[in-house]
């Protein structure tokens, strides 16, 4: 993981504090990190960063932690990449009300860590996408195989009451006319229980 994607909040007319009114520097992320041997680039704007995705690792969030959600949804949309939050003294102070949301982050960057440390947060944070992406497929599958035992169950109901025959003679009746259609078994349910609500109308 060497080419990274800082993204930093759009930034309004004062929310950026004076040097008098903050005794921590500004640590500024790109400087940081480019430091430390990576390629970054920094952008607030929609576009650059939309054009900007399909080239980077992963993706470091410079913005207080309540602003993640909606930027991991809007990367997720153009490339599923590692997200990480750079937890400045700034972005963690404005995020003291949002420390039990569920945030979508695998790992946490600071400016205080070495070069070594962000190396291994880093790949750490990219294992932890990865299980994470793993583990949201998983569970889509799952959802998918719950919903098509839906609709096989409900024809075979179906079958069951209309040609008086037990529930393994109407999962068989199922499973031979889709191999005689050549279609998949939750297709013809489907069609079946379709058909019969149109037929009760």
């Amino acid at each position: 993981m060497r080419y990274l994607l800082v993204i930093r909040e759009a930034v309004t007319a004062g929310s950026i504090p004076s040097p008098s009114e903050s005794s921590l520097p500004i640590a500024d992320p790109e400087i940081i990190l480019k430091s430390s041997g990576y390629q970054v680039l920094s952008s607030a704007q929609e576009t650059r960063i939309r054009r900007a995705i399909k080239e980077v690792d992963a993706a470091i969030l410079d913005m207080p932690i309540s602003a993640i959600p909606s930027w991991g949804a809007t990367l997720l949309k153009w490339k599923a990449i590692p997200l990480l939050w750079w937890c400045s003294p700034e972005a963690s102070a404005a995020s003291l009300q949002a420390c039990e949301t569920d945030t979508p982050i695998d790992g946490l960057l600071t400016p205080s860590m070495s070069a070594q440390e962000m190396h291994w947060v880093l790949h750490f944070g990219a294992k932890c996408f990865y299980e994470r992406a793993a583990w949201a497929d998983e569970r889509a599958q799952l959802v998918s195989r719950l919903e098509e035992r839906k609709w096989i169950d409900m024809a075979k109901s179906i079958l069951c009451d209309l040609n008086r025959v037990s529930e393994a003679e109407a999962y068989d009746m199922l499973r031979k006319r889709a191999m005689n259609e050549r279609k998949r078994m939750v297709d013809v349910a489907t069609s079946v229980v379709k058909a019969h609500q149109q037929l009760k109308f």
